[in-house]
């Protein structure tokens, strides 16, 4: 295909450019690319919202990741291509899990509140808030890939060849940066254990 063998030079040229902070060279990339990756997307997903939301994803983890592209892995195209994909099959993914948890709700909703139940009290509310915060503070507190690691792992509740696959990373590293970074979270958030009744 001549057309393509033309343009993956200045594909290539456009991810050096990325690599060094070039926003206008993630525009270009965006410009010549964002139609088709929303077409595949589109297919995999099915809404157009959705899909656009893959499409951004892409693009940013493509901005993030423009210094670790390898030409000998394959074309830029390409590259993105596995990028898009792999976004929209963990949105699949992630509306299961909304799906299963919403059933779990409903059903929940569903049987009769047993006696006691219904709001905290206070006192335990403002001790949850504070939880809350110092989890937060913690988390922003680490280096940004390991913080990146437990958020997949955790709160989208991705397992490690999952986070491993979004971040483009080797399973080991993906393992190490949970692992040191919740040692750090459990030191961080030592004192937030709950006091022992009296």
């Amino acid at each position: 295909m001549p057309l393509a063998d033309a343009a993956e030079p200045l594909d290539v040229q456009l991810i050096a450019e990325m690599a060094q902070g070039d926003e206008r060279a993630a525009s270009m990339l965006y410009d010549r690319h964002g139609a088709v990756m929303y077409g595949l997307s589109l297919r995999v997903v099915g809404e157009p919202a959705d899909a656009e939301e893959v499409v951004l994803d892409a693009f940013a983890q493509a901005w993030r990741d423009a210094a670790r592209y390898d030409t000998s892995r394959g074309s830029v195209a390409g590259w993105l291509t596995t990028i898009t994909r792999t976004r929209a099959l963990d949105l699949i993914r992630a509306r299961g899990r909304r799906a299963k948890m919403t059933d779990t709700a409903t059903a929940t909703l569903d049987e009769p509140a047993a006696m006691g139940s219904g709001f905290a009290a206070p006192d335990v509310q403002v001790q949850e808030t504070e939880r809350a915060v110092a989890v937060k503070s913690a988390l922003d507190q680490l280096p940004i890939p390991q913080r990146q690691a437990i958020e997949l792992a955790f709160f989208e509740g991705l397992t490690h060849h999952e986070v491993a696959d979004r971040l483009s990373e080797p399973l080991g590293t993906v393992k190490t940066r949970i692992r040191l970074g919740m040692q750090k979270l459990r030191d961080a958030l030592s004192g937030l254990a709950p006091e022992s009744v009296s």
